[in-house]
């Protein structure tokens, strides 16, 4: 006997399954999001929005609090005495702590008549139903959204991928008032750390390594200006950990089944482009789902991921080549427009 009915239902409660109910939403879709874990949900991440990302997230109707976050207005690479600066030219981002946009984008789902079952896991898989929490839901159509190791991704048959890097990052927070409103990108071999502002009195550092033993306190200690700023702070939030893999399927489509954000393949997270990414995918799924044609959305995904796809292998080619990092920084150094040129390419609409 079926216990509920839907029009969609999103597997995963996290940023990009919440961005698809609601863009499925406004388009009129009845919408269930169903996440076998507890709201306030966290990742470690850069926590930097681009200025896509809040514009996408404005049009979803979702906006983040001042007091909740920073605004960010450009981004800087650091590696030693060399330092490139651009700024964005088509409004500003943000930098927000990631639980506190799930609980800004939870609430928006919420205000928009969807229906949210937390702590109820998927355990089976049936012909347009699934059993999660224990309950049967049929619907229309399947969205995956539960992460890179998606359940629905293997039970729709899509999980032919291919892999060419996968890095280690880790994350933690300090008690200490943001000195730029930039995001800052410190480089050494194979090894980045971010600093991005997150609130008027919090920082987050994250580190991105090949190097699965690399901590946030031990990276820090690689860059003198940056372990003599922290060297006092009080940490703000426990050390988080997480796999950054550049991840790409031949397929994220299927008769009535699409995947959607990390579940549909990635980039390395060094372009900080992976939220972006997931909430232009949203809007187009949306948009195919009330086409009634799938197929279109798997040419957009396709779209929306190549520039970051692309960006990604330069920056990683960057990071393995010390005097080819040097040289490229020095040369964005002494011709800022070059730098601020290719940050307008990256954060500009994906056509």
């Amino acid at each position: 006997m079926v216990s509920k009915s839907t029009d969609v239902l999103v597997v995963g409660g996290g940023p990009a399954g919440l961005a698809a109910a609601i863009a499925a939403r406004h388009q009129g879709f009845s919408v269930i999001v169903a996440d076998g874990a507890a709201p306030g949900i966290d990742k470690a991440c850069g926590e930097g929005l681009m200025p896509p990302a809040v514009s996408s997230l404005a049009a979803l109707g979702v906006t983040i609090h001042p007091a909740d976050c920073h605004p960010i207005t450009g981004v800087q690479f650091v590696d030693g005495e060399d330092c490139a600066t651009a700024r964005f030219r088509d409004g500003s981002g943000l930098g927000v702590r990631r639980t506190r946009l799930h609980a800004t984008i939870t609430k928006a789902a919420q205000d928009a008549g969807i229906s949210m079952l937390w702590s109820a896991p998927v355990t089976e898989f049936g012909n347009h139903w699934v059993m999660a929490g224990g309950e049967r839901i049929q619907f229309q159509y399947l969205i995956g959204a539960d992460g890179q190791a998606s359940a629905v991704c293997r039970a729709a048959g899509l999980s032919a991928e291919r892999h060419s890097s996968v890095r280690f990052g880790f994350r933690r927070h300090y008690a200490i008032a943001p000195w730029s409103d930039l995001v800052e990108v410190h480089w050494s071999h194979g090894c980045q750390v971010y600093i991005t502002p997150v609130s008027q009195n919090e920082v987050g550092v994250a580190v991105l390594s090949a190097d699965s033993h690399l901590r946030v306190n031990q990276a820090l200690q690689q860059f003198p200006q940056l372990e003599r700023r922290f060297r006092n702070a009080q940490p703000a939030s426990s050390e988080r950990g997480g796999l950054s893999a550049t991840r790409h399927l031949r397929r994220v489509t299927i008769d009535h089944a699409a995947l959607i954000g990390d579940a549909s393949g990635s980039v390395d997270a060094i372009t900080g482009d992976g939220l972006s990414q997931s909430f232009q995918q949203a809007e187009e799924l949306a948009l195919a789902m009330k086409s009634g044609d799938l197929s279109q959305y798997q040419h957009a995904h396709n779209r929306i991921r190549r520039r970051p796809a692309l960006l990604a292998y330069l920056l990683l080619t960057l990071s393995r080549h010390d005097v080819l990092r040097r040289f490229s920084l020095k040369a964005l150094a002494g011709y800022p427009p070059m730098f601020s040129q290719i940050l307008a390419l990256h954060t500009s609409p994906t056509q």
